[in-house]
């Protein structure tokens, strides 16, 4: 059957708005997507799928916004998303729904391999990672990177206290950042791993099983060494100018988890 063009249809989303409200943020939310990342050790790119939320400004004159065109531009940007190039989608953005603010969230599962501390048996783990870009039409780039590292970690009073063991648990830490110049995910997630009583492996022989045991027995943390202990990393990383940490233990001897947070500057801003 004939079919009218999109030049002589409707073009509701144009047409007036009289309430006189301008929206703040709309688009499209939860958009999945396949993405390539590159990777530090190999600098191969990382096939992964990610999750998408994108969305401009709308003056208050607009009944809507034309929601296709946020697809149209992802589908023009392609696959590879890294900070370098991110940039250009946000003015692909700000171009194509003629906005003067727009944002992208982009959330993805990033796969480590690791070798066990012992037997060197080799396992993937994978870690949440969010990108934050916002660019205003006649503003500055912003960009925030958020790591989920779980980790483990081991009660400093129960060890003190307990005649045999001490309670320990999994925990998430999640680290944002702001930075100079590029910062690579894996530099990130050592670093958390580095303050935890342990890390965590996908795969471990019973020779690993007891390192890592023992390694968390050595170094007990309370939730809020851990806060402590990353956003001292943080502090002196020169390519980071601002931090937040988050840690969140899920309890193994409590009904509810344990949290605390820090957020503060990197010498990278001074």
């Amino acid at each position: 059957m004939p079919t009218k063009s999109s030049a002589s249809l409707k073009d509701t989303q144009s047409e007036p708005d009289h309430r006189k409200i301008a929206i703040d943020r709309v688009g499209v939310k939860t958009l999945r997507y396949p993405i390539q990342v590159r990777d530090r050790a190999s600098g191969k790119l990382q096939s992964t799928v990610g999750v998408f939320t994108l969305t401009v400004d709308l003056p208050h004159h607009f009944k809507g916004t034309h929601m296709s065109r946020f697809i149209e531009v992802l589908n023009e940007h392609g696959p590879i998303f890294q900070v370098s190039n991110i940039h250009t989608m946000l003015d692909r953005l700000l171009d194509r729904l003629h906005s003067e603010e727009a944002h992208i969230i982009l959330e993805f599962p990033f796969f480590l391999e690791k070798a066990a501390p012992v037997s060197g048996s080799k396992g993937l783990i994978d870690y949440g990672v969010r990108f934050e870009a916002g660019r205003r039409r006649k503003g500055d780039f912003d960009f925030i990177i958020t790591v989920t590292v779980p980790v483990t970690t081991l009660c400093p009073c129960s060890k003190s206290i307990s005649k045999y063991g001490a309670h320990n648990q999994r925990g998430h830490v999640n680290l944002a950042v702001r930075f100079r110049k590029h910062i690579w995910i894996e530099e990130l997630i050592r670093l958390v791993e580095n303050c935890a009583s342990s890390e965590l492996f996908s795969l471990l022989k019973r020779p690993d099983e007891k390192f890592v045991t023992e390694r968390a027995f050595e170094n007990p943390v309370f939730v809020e060494d851990l806060v402590r202990a990353v956003a001292s990393q943080a502090k002196e990383n020169t390519e980071i100018t601002w931090f937040r940490v988050e840690a969140e233990n899920f309890e193994s001897i409590h009904n509810h988890n344990a949290y605390a947070m820090v957020e503060g500057v990197g010498r990278g801003s001074r």
